[in-house]
């Protein structure tokens, strides 16, 4: 639940622009978090080298890859019904390849091999660098292809990302892979193995590239983000293992945010998912040290009752929670804070539940992401816990926080009226073409007529004159 899924780019097909050189053609379809869309990347990256465009015509296509999300039964149920689809195409185009890529790879290796015949091809986040072998071993022998292995290694540190779709204009930039928690209701560990993170010199190296082909915001994506450590390669759980110089010279995620913001002033910088657990004061300083550095933070916490917490098995309580958005609120004063919250986990009494609003009161979230609790097969919480709190009791109580949260969003977002906040532009209103759209450094977004010296990718004064509890409405002040 801590990866956060963009909506509004669900399958999405992902192109970038052709070589001349390449003959075949990538369908690359992409679904769930931030995670899958930067893997996409990577994978449009290796394939190109491999003599593959990619397309946004089915029919074109030679090879299909869907990138997969389990974190959601809806996400999979979309997964299937596009399976289909692409099983139909092929008794017209038998030379076609068909696979899945991700989380649903390394989950459903057998259903969709094997027992439902979805798929030609499984392969898993760790095992990309795979694929040129994989599709020539399907080539020669006619047989269906399978790499779901974990990594304790893998990076792709040294893969140069394409950049697929998006606005030109902001880029995600993966620092770390995998997870060490075990949130009892999470998959995450299962299907991207143990935590690892990026040498962060290809990391400067990559965001300094972006720099120079004018992309103005980089976000910086880990499982999580501030667990960061880098002492030479390998799991972050080896860390005691290291010898004396590695630990001596081991860089945390507020050395590598102080690194990124001096090295690429003129960018901004934001980052996700941040732990309770992990998130220290010496990252706070650094968003208070650069101008560049956004002033936002996405800080899941899912309950807001330490009984429950213990039941999901994180590694935080109320108290300590509430104690780090004390820190937040008096280092970086002007810092908007987002969340995951899930109701009706196993267990939770309607007093648990009571909780949870009274610490958003407390919190005064600018947004969240909310959700009603559902099993996934193969976690802890699956294995061992009762599902046990009525659907419809989970529909009111998840009514009720986003209820209380579009009220608390739209008193954070009258905190910004009649002032003047600098926007980078990212594209035209959906809603208006005569109008741009962007966000501040917190996050929010603003709405403001076009001029015709304004342009894409352009940081403008704007000051704002009226909003909704999601939207900024102002104008070039």
């Amino acid at each position: 639940m801590e990866k956060k899924i963009i909506e509004s780019r669900q399958g999405e097909v992902l192109v970038k622009q052709s070589n001349v050189k390449n003959s075949k053609k990538l369908f690359l379809e992409s679904y769930g978090c931030q995670m899958n869309f930067s893997d996409s990347e990577i994978v449009a990256s290796i394939l190109n080298e491999e003599g593959y465009n990619t397309t946004n015509e089915l029919d074109e296509a030679d090879l299909i890859l869907l990138n997969t999300c389990s974190i959601r039964e809806k996400a999979e149920q979309t997964i299937r019904k596009r399976l289909s689809q692409f099983n139909t195409l092929k008794k017209n185009k038998p030379k076609l390849t068909v696979g899945v890529l991700g989380c649903m790879a390394e989950r459903l290796k057998t259903k969709f091999l094997e027992e439902e015949h979805l798929v030609d091809l499984v392969v898993g986040p760790d095992a990309y660098r795979d694929l040129p072998n994989l599709l020539k071993d399907m080539e020669e022998d006619g047989r269906n292809a399978i790499n779901v292995i974990l990594s304790k290694e893998e990076t792709y540190a040294d893969i140069n990302p394409v950049r697929l779709g998006g606005n030109g204009v902001t880029a995600f930039v993966s620092i770390t892979r995998g997870c060490d928690n075990m949130c009892t209701f999470c998959v995450v560990p299962f299907t991207r193995g143990r935590e690892r993170s990026r040498d962060p010199y290809s990391i400067i190296k990559e965001c300094r590239e972006l720099v120079e082909n004018n992309y103005k915001e980089i976000t910086l994506l880990g499982q999580n983000i501030d667990s960061y450590l880098w002492y030479g390669g390998g799991p972050k759980k080896d860390f005691a293992k290291a010898t004396e110089l590695q630990k001596a010279t081991a860089i945390n995620f507020a050395q590598l945010l102080d690194m990124v913001a001096t090295e690429c002033p003129d960018i901004r910088i934001r980052f996700s998912t941040s732990n309770p657990q992990d998130m220290h004061e010496d990252v706070l300083h650094m968003m208070a040290k650069h101008k560049n550095i956004c002033k936002y933070i996405h800080l899941p916490v899912q309950s807001g009752n330490t009984n429950v917490l213990k039941r999901m098995n994180r590694q935080h309580t109320r108290e300590e929670y509430l104690c780090l958005i004390d820190k937040i609120r008096q280092i970086v004063p002007e810092c908007a804070i987002s969340h995951d919250m899930i109701v009706g986990f196993c267990g939770e009494t309607e007093e648990e539940h009571k909780d949870t609003l009274s610490l958003m009161e407390y919190a005064k979230y600018d947004f969240g992401y909310m959700f009603a609790y559902s099993e996934r097969p193969g976690t802890p919480a699956h294995k061992k816990m009762a599902d046990d709190v009525p659907l419809e009791i989970k529909k009111r109580r998840l009514t009720e926080i986003i209820n209380l949260q579009q009220k608390l969003s739209l008193n954070r977002m009258k905190s910004y009226l009649n002032k003047i906040h600098e926007v980078l532009i990212e594209g035209t209103s959906k809603k208006n073409k005569e109008e741009w759209y962007g966000r501040i450094s917190q996050n929010a977004v603003v709405v403001f007529p076009k001029t015709k010296t304004t342009k894409v990718g352009d940081f403008v004064n704007v000051k704002v004159e009226d909003c909704t509890s999601a939207t900024l409405i102002g104008k070039i002040a």
